[in-house]
């Protein structure tokens, strides 16, 4: 089995989860993903192990694997931790005065025109591994890469924004001016600052969804108590 199928498939599926597109709580089983991919079960079963070592997938009652819930507490460290990455990678860019390819800027705005939110998604991803590869210092880049799943979703949930998406492409235009021009600790406070704004507004967009959830499910179960007791009065005439 080729090393490149499975991870193909894992970057498929880390797409999907990042996106929303595969959602917290929904129900995946091999025989499913392997006819999506066009692909034998033996591939889905390694990316399948790949994504739970990660974090992504939880076990389901009966057949198959469910996406895992979203908690905003993980979101946050997730955070916590790609602003130390930014923070550092930003100060030692901008000490080289570095040159971030305008085309990723560009292809961000472009993803947003289109409002593609993978393609948001990936062009984030690219400008970020831009700044870390531009640190000149390639662990940054390496120790981000063993959380770009969890980076990817919780990038996600916080492009869903109805303004974020707009604000985030001002910022990075913002991050690699201040990068060129040499400006360490204006690169550096425009880093903290777009990463502060943007794990604040993830944790509140899903505590928002969390309560509507709950607020969905406690509806449902008013709605459903005066049924049943209806059907066990007429059953008992």
């Amino acid at each position: 089995m080729a090393p490149d199928l499975v991870e193909q498939v894992y970057a498929a599926l880390v797409k999907a989860i990042g996106s929303g597109a595969l959602a917290p709580g929904d129900r995946v089983t091999q025989e499913q993903l392997a006819r999506q991919f066009k692909v034998s079960r033996q591939p889905v079963l390694q990316a399948l192990r790949l994504l739970r070592r990660d974090g992504l997938l939880c076990d389901a009652p009966g057949r198959g694997v469910l996406i895992a819930p979203l908690e905003a507490n993980s979101l946050r460290w997730v955070y916590q931790l790609r602003g130390a990455l930014d923070d550092l990678a930003v100060s030692l860019a901008a000490a080289q005065r570095a040159r971030i390819d305008p085309t990723l800027i560009r292809d961000g705005r472009n993803a947003l025109a289109r409002s593609n939110l993978p393609d948001l998604i990936d062009a984030d991803v690219a400008f970020h591994s831009a700044l870390y590869q531009a640190s000149g210092n390639p662990m940054i880049l390496e120790a981000a890469g063993r959380h770009w799943s969890h980076i990817r979703r919780a990038m996600g949930v916080f492009l869903l924004g109805e303004h974020a998406p707009r604000i985030v492409w001002d910022e990075h235009a913002a991050i690699a001016e201040a990068v060129a021009a040499g400006e360490v600790e204006r690169a550096r406070q425009l880093s903290q600052t777009h990463t502060h704004r943007a794990s604040e507004a993830m944790v509140a967009q899903l505590e928002v969804r969390h309560r509507c959830a709950h607020g969905a499910a406690a509806e449902a179960l008013d709605r459903s108590e005066p049924e049943a007791l209806g059907r066990g009065q007429t059953e008992a005439a």
